[in-house]
């Protein structure tokens, strides 16, 4: 048996973490000197220490070392870190994301960013034949996958599909999470529908508001601005129905995002 100082040498844990571990209930001394009240450990508690130290750096909470503490089969225990590293994964994500809006943000205020100027014009879109996919995403980040996914369902099903595609984004405002979004391949060919792929003809707009964006995604925020200050000044009509995005060229068929090309599309209707 060793006391508290002792074990925390051989094993190269802290005295206070190993108090820690006692008050928490992950691991309790194996016994108590009657006498002087010192913590004694075995030599037998260190694969626990040793579990719980791999369990706490790969983010384990202290509730979840406990339950995993008392999983005896290694398959079982496997799962959960395989759970959690999930979890870690979509959290290192998220943090990517608000690193990325610092950076904008950064840019925003020292005006490093060149002044853009976005056209606007109005045109009639009529209506066409198309293989659509609509889904809820958890992102607009996530719209890659999703075209993956067609572009994967047409090739299986031989269909051919115009590279003039386009999204329709059918919420009432813009969301952080759940969108819900419509991919629009165009076809020469009406086929059969096959659970969420369906083929159908788009609404004709009459009147469509456009502009071009140049560059990467985040000048999509100047270009939505500049359609604010134009309905603002054309006070003669006002937004109607779903907006539309089309990637003429992105990051499947262009490597430097400093060349994408974004049509962005607005329905319009008059007051």
């Amino acid at each position: 048996m060793f006391r508290i100082g002792e074990f925390s040498k051989l094993t190269q844990i802290t005295i206070r973490m190993l108090r820690y571990y006692d008050e928490v209930g992950l691991l309790k001394p194996a016994e108590i000197d009657p006498w002087t009240g010192y913590r004694m450990y075995s030599v037998e508690q260190i694969p626990i220490l040793n579990k719980i130290i791999y369990l706490r750096d790969s983010g384990f909470n202290v509730s979840e070392i406990a339950a995993a503490l008392n999983i005896k089969d290694d398959n079982s225990l496997v799962e959960q870190l395989d759970l959690k590293y999930l979890e870690v994964e979509k959290a290192i994500q998220a943090e990517q994301k608000k690193l990325k809006k610092i950076e904008l943000a950064k840019n925003e205020i020292l005006n490093k960013k060149s002044e853009m100027h976005y056209n606007i014009s109005i045109k009639s879109i009529p209506s066409c034949q198309v293989l659509s996919l609509r889904r809820t995403i958890p992102d607009y980040y996530a719209e890659g996958e999703l075209w993956q996914e067609l572009s994967n369902f047409a090739a299986e099903h031989q269909i051919q599909i115009s590279s003039s595609t386009f999204s329709i984004y059918h919420d009432t405002g813009y969301k952080e999470a759940d969108v819900d979004v419509e991919l629009c391949a165009p076809v020469k060919k009406r086929g059969k529908s096959i659970g969420d792929f369906i083929f159908r003809n788009t609404e004709p707009i009459p009147m469509m508001a456009c502009t071009m964006v140049y560059g990467a995604f985040s000048n999509i925020a100047g270009a939505y601005i500049a359609f604010a200050e134009w309905l603002q000044k054309n006070s003669q009509y006002k937004m109607s129905g779903q907006n539309r995005q089309i990637v003429h060229r992105g990051p499947w068929n262009e490597n430097s995002p400093e060349k994408y090309l974004i049509e962005l599309q607005i329905p319009l209707g008059i007051i």
